[in-house]
């Protein structure tokens, strides 16, 4: 798709022209980018809800996945498990894994025709400790379970249970709150649920640290870039938030291709110098400092031990998310199981820490929760969603609506103020005419006017051609305000076929950007 080119490089260069708010792991690095299917969006570790002497793992990949979306067969989706012991607190902190691996491998296979034109069905099959194989076929709601119960195992599209109510953090100033960016999106998830003592014998240790990764199934050098990992994840942000700072040199793929339990040691100081560089303006943006350079450096610390932290025989809760480390830091005992649950605002604790180590009440964005909460049954993540995905974006404007109406009014006038457009033409006249708009890095966008309403001041339109959408409707409108006025943009699409991250962050693009054109043209209202 041509237009997806120009956000390609957006990405590329960082969320910030993109996606408008932060988004845990997912589109984390080029390389990720290049191939969603390998993309790692988001891990989760908790006491089962179903049954409390089980513990769930949870891998998500593919962000903003189509309903045709499927596992990719080039790739292995491993879920892995270490002992941890608490080797320091306080500013001393750290947390030592141990060499021996739980770990889970997931493989799929290529899709298989559906008879009578159906859709295809793909099946997979799980290695788990101890090398036993358990098949099963991709989106079963049944999952699949060994004979003698102590395993179960879920593979397929669900509705994504990430949400983020923040902005992406800009370099000097904290982040506005915003909706859920996320809203009605999917994801394709690996759902592993295991009887907790028989499997993991809390007996020998029960802190274990817990990591997803991403690897080629090829043989090296079929992939480009000779590379042994595509994508990992522990604990989340720590890529998108730590390894990547406006204006810095992106390290999102360097990291991706580290060993989570050991990183490299000639790359330790770059990473850990980047960590305290990001740390050091997180503290900064509310305008106070809370952090003493020693406390930021034990922090970096514990952050370059990037695995997710759960103590299976202690409760995990929606707010028991990272309480491990932070009562460590505190050189306090840590009292819950930490872990990530389905419904934990992973995003309100994280800044609050960062910004100002917890010392005020708890920092809340735009987003209360997910587009639907997680299941108290297996396997928890729910089904995807089928509404449409809709994006609002507004902007208030020192002119008045009527001045600003004469300009976005024009179904044709619409290079006359969009920055991404170069030129474009109109076919017919009134409701029905399609209007044809060539884009800066030469794609074409074409669309058809539904409703034009001068009184009310509101634009309706379709896109006929021009992104892999589908029911693509935007609606423009003019509202007085005070002085100035509002203009609104929404968007509303349902993803066509597999999906592609880049539709969110084009359709973003698209009207963050018309949107700035409007108040370079009219100036904002104060």
């Amino acid at each position: 798709m041509p237009l997806l080119r120009l956000l390609v490089g957006i990405l590329v260069i960082g969320p910030l022209g993109g996606l408008p708010a932060v988004a845990s792991d997912h589109l984390d690095g080029p390389r990720a980018i290049g191939d969603p299917a390998a993309d790692l969006t988001d891990l989760y570790a908790f006491q089962s809800p179903e049954r409390a002497d089980h513990t769930v793992l949870i891998a998500d990949v593919f962000p903003v996945a189509g309903d045709s979306a499927f596992f990719s067969d080039a790739v292995n989706y491993i879920i892995a498990m270490r002992r941890v012991r608490v080797a320091g607190s306080g500013n001393e902190a750290r947390f030592q894994a141990a060499k021996e691996e739980l770990q889970f491998t997931c493989k799929f296979g290529p899709l298989e025709a559906a008879a009578s034109g159906g859709k295809p069905r793909q099946r997979g099959a799980c290695t788990l400790p101890g090398g036993r194989t358990l098949p099963l076929v991709v989106g079963d709601e049944r999952g699949s379970a060994t004979p003698d119960g102590l395993f179960r195992v879920f593979a397929g599209l669900r509705s994504d249970p990430f949400f983020s109510g923040w902005e992406w953090p800009p370099r000097n100033r904290m982040p506005k709150a915003i909706p859920n960016v996320l809203q009605d999106n999917n994801v394709l998830s690996i759902v592993i649920e295991l009887d907790t003592t028989k499997v993991l014998d809390p007996r020998k240790g029960s802190l274990f640290g817990v990591i997803a990764k991403t690897t080629p199934r090829a043989p090296r050098g079929v992939f480009t870039g000779n590379v042994p990992q595509i994508d990992w994840i522990g604990r989340p942000e720590v890529t998108n938030l730590h390894m990547l700072i406006d204006g810095e040199t992106d390290l999102r793929d360097l990291w991706n291709q580290e060993d989570p339990f050991a990183v490299d040691p000639k790359r330790l100081p770059l990473y850990r110098d980047r960590l305290l560089l990001s740390l050091d303006l997180w503290d900064r943006r509310d305008g106070k400092v809370d952090w003493t350079e020693a406390g930021r450096r034990a922090l970096a610390d514990v952050l370059l031990d990037d695995f997710l932290l759960i103590d299976v025989t202690k409760p995990t809760t929606d707010d028991s998310h990272r309480e491990i480390e932070h009562s460590t830091l505190e050189g306090k005992k840590y009292a819950t199981g930490g872990g990530r649950t389905l419904d934990a605002n992973i995003m309100n604790i994280f800044i609050s820490y960062e910004a100002n180590r917890g010392r005020t009440p708890m920092l809340h964005g735009g987003a209360k929760g997910a587009t639907q909460p997680g299941g108290k049954a297996f396997p928890y993540v729910q089904p995807p969603n089928v509404t449409p995905i809709e994006i609002t974006r507004a902007v208030d404007l020192a002119a008045g609506s009527k001045e600003v109406w004469k300009v976005i009014g024009r179904f044709d006038g619409l290079m006359d103020w969009h920055p991404m457009v170069v030129r474009s033409e109109t076919i017919g006249r009134g409701v029905g005419q399609l209007r044809k708009s060539f884009m800066t890095d030469g794609s074409e966008v074409v669309e058809r006017l539904e409703e034009l309403d001068d009184a009310r001041r509101l634009m309706r339109y379709t896109m006929v051609s021009g992104l892999p959408a589908s029911d693509y409707t935007g609606v423009i409108q003019v509202r007085d305000k005070g002085a100035g006025c509002t203009v609104e943009w929404r968007v509303s699409y349902r993803l066509k076929g597999a999906g592609t991250p880049f539709i969110d962050a084009t359709v973003n693009t698209i009207i963050s950007k018309g949107l700035e054109g409007l108040k370079t043209r009219f100036g904002v209202l104060q």
